[in-house]
């Protein structure tokens, strides 16, 4: 006898509950949907619609991945950040809304309608430089990787949204290349994880997430080293910048950016309340 929407999507639910996850409600929602083609309108109000032989098998498949702490963004292959969709895999840190605290702050402090130029350093998956070229039609974005494979799902996204034509991606080593003077906003989300802490991560983020985007060193510090004084190189006068840190990291990265020499330095908190984000400008230039 084949399940039918209500009955998959709770026996997900406690399977995921057995299995100790968090969110077991939410995902159990999503895998139902994703396996049986269903949209959340449908087990609401369709809930007895059987799921095909297929269908079933494919749940089963996916729960049992889940099971095994694969995110649920890879087994869907796609994540929500902001207002789009966007493809990822085990090449990409999965986007978390604790980044859309950039995007926000761009957003708010930039013009819709000015033609500026925006650097995104270790694009990934093109979350950050894709959700703010979405919202602002002229501008346009460059995203810098050292992953090939990263860079291939950042073409991708780009593609999928229309915005391939705003966009350029380089494989490259952060600024190595790059002119002085040459872009409006720089935005970055780093790796920021010291090293001794990775293996203490959740197995989601520590088994399937790409150690080369989530690492920073012995204190999580060594890329903001790298990175401030070349994000203050290749910014305009008065240009401004936007940097991801974690939760303990403000201190250190406010002076890492100070000492390289911007102003206005500043960290905004993310929707936990939790410092998130290192912003500043560069100087502007004497009048």
């Amino acid at each position: 006898m084949s399940l039918n929407l209500l009955q998959a999507w709770q026996g997900a639910k406690k399977r995921l509950e057995a299995a100790g996850l968090a969110g077991p409600v939410i995902d159990a929602r999503l895998l139902v949907e994703a396996a049986a083609d269903a949209t959340r309108a449908d087990i609401v109000g369709d809930p007895y619609r059987a799921l095909t032989p297929e269908q079933e098998a494919k749940l089963e498949d996916f729960l049992s991945r889940r099971e095994h702490r694969e995110p649920v963004s890879h087994i869907l292959g796609r994540k929500g950040f902001w207002k789009i969709m966007l493809n990822v895999n085990s090449d990409v840190l999965t986007p978390r809304p604790d980044t859309e605290t950039v995007v926000e702050w761009v957003l708010r402090d930039f013009p819709d309608h000015a033609a500026w130029s925006v650097l995104d350093l270790g694009v990934g998956s093109g979350a950050i430089l894709l959700s703010i070229l979405s919202e602002r039609p002229a501008a346009k974005g460059l995203g810098v990787d050292v992953s090939e494979e990263a860079l291939a799902v950042a073409r991708d996204n780009a593609a999928n949204l229309g915005l391939a034509s705003r966009v350029a991606l380089l494989r490259g080593d952060w600024t190595t290349g790059l002119g002085d003077d040459s872009f409006d906003l720089v935005v970055s989300n780093p790796p920021y994880i010291a090293s001794d802490v990775i293996e203490t991560l959740e197995p989601e983020v520590r088994d399937h997430e790409p150690r080369l985007a989530l690492e920073g060193g012995a204190d999580g510090l060594d890329h903001y080293r790298v990175l401030a004084p070349e994000i203050l190189r290749v910014l305009k006068p008065g240009g401004r910048f936007a940097v991801e840190i974690g939760y303990d990291q403000k201190a250190a990265v406010e002076a890492l950016f100070r000492a390289a020499g911007a102003t206005d330095v500043q960290t905004l908190k993310d929707l936990g309340d939790r410092d998130r984000v290192v912003a500043g400008a560069k100087k502007p230039l004497e009048t």
